[in-house]
């Protein structure tokens, strides 16, 4: 299996020397790891060099996509990929040996086109406690083989056929560039093609919390991204066929959602922050869910 392994960075220096020298250690090696970064200033080659000059079990390429764009990024990352199959991991993960054999191993037992496997955070001792509580930053897992449903898919770790990403146009679509959810896309317009598209709960990754996502403001911020992502990829068709009728009941759906999170955000507090939390939350994705019909997007990249 000839895997190449895709990487776009934007200014993480530090996690982008740990990440390569994990994938130093795979146990399946890529063929090549390719960096692209979306720094112009490019900050990152100073770290791609450094991994070169100390020695890499594969070929390390790097580029520069300067227009601030993540889909821009991911497609300049595809274009330079020779592989057969291309991996993709994001530059905050920690990637553990057996990480990409376990992917490739399930790829081949269930003859997938595409292989999915979990992003489990690492919080930081030193946490509040009501984030610690809270596991705010965990991703539904499912068991493996199974396929993954439209509404769950994601990158940060993924091992996908080149074939049939190259086959869609982009193959991301830039008009996520500024936003979220250029990877699901992707994956659904895949799906739709044909491919199969399956979970791995033991091709784990480490993704370590950065210290600027410890904190109310960030989490509401994802919720509302979230929220607006999901509603979005529904009124467009993406997770199925959709008419006046399925738009009003969504928007209908959306605004009791969000009068009972709100009330249960209250009712919650004498039972500790993390549970009052939770439900803000929620709250915060169902404003995603309604600002998408009067056409307010979150830029998340800008």
């Amino acid at each position: 299996m000839k895997i190449s392994l895709c990487i776009a960075t934007y200014q993480r220096t530090d996690r982008l020397r740990q990440l390569l020298a994990d994938l130093a250690r795979q146990q399946l090696l890529p063929v090549e790891v390719i960096v692209v970064d979306n720094d112009a200033a490019g900050s990152a080659r100073a770290v791609v060099d450094a991994r070169r000059n100390e020695g890499a079990p594969f070929s390390l390429l790097y580029d520069i996509q300067p227009e601030r764009n993540i889909a821009l990024t991911r497609n300049r990352t595809v274009a330079m990929a020779t592989g057969d199959w291309i991996a993709f991991i994001d530059d905050d993960e920690r990637a553990p040996e057996a990480w990409l054999r376990q992917l490739a191993d399930a790829a081949v037992k269930y003859s997938a086109d595409g292989v999915l496997g979990p992003v489990v955070p690492e919080i930081p001792q030193d946490a509040p406690g009501w984030i610690r509580r809270g596991r705010f930053y965990d991703f539904p897992r499912m068991s493996t083989g199974l396929a993954v449903p439209l509404n769950r898919m994601r990158f940060g770790n993924v091992l996908l056929r080149a074939q049939p990403v190259h086959a869609q146009p982009g193959p991301f679509d830039p008009d996520y560039g500024l936003s979220t959810g250029e990877d699901a896309d992707l994956l659904i317009r895949m799906v739709r093609a044909g491919a199969q598209i399956i979970w791995c709960d033991e091709a784990i990754v480490v993704e370590p919390v950065e210290a600027k996502r410890l904190s109310l403001r960030w989490l509401l911020r994802r919720a509302l991204s979230g929220g607006q992502e999901f509603a979005r990829k529904t009124v467009t068709g993406q997770y199925g066929p959709v008419n006046l009728r399925v738009r009003i009941s969504l928007l209908l759906r959306c605004m009791l959602q969000l009068g009972g999170a709100a009330i249960l955000t209250v009712l919650t507090c004498p039972l500790g922050r993390h549970r009052s939390v939770y439900y803000l939350l929620k709250a915060w994705g169902s404003i995603g869910k309604i600002s998408v019909f009067w056409g307010w997007r979150i830029r998340e990249y800008a």
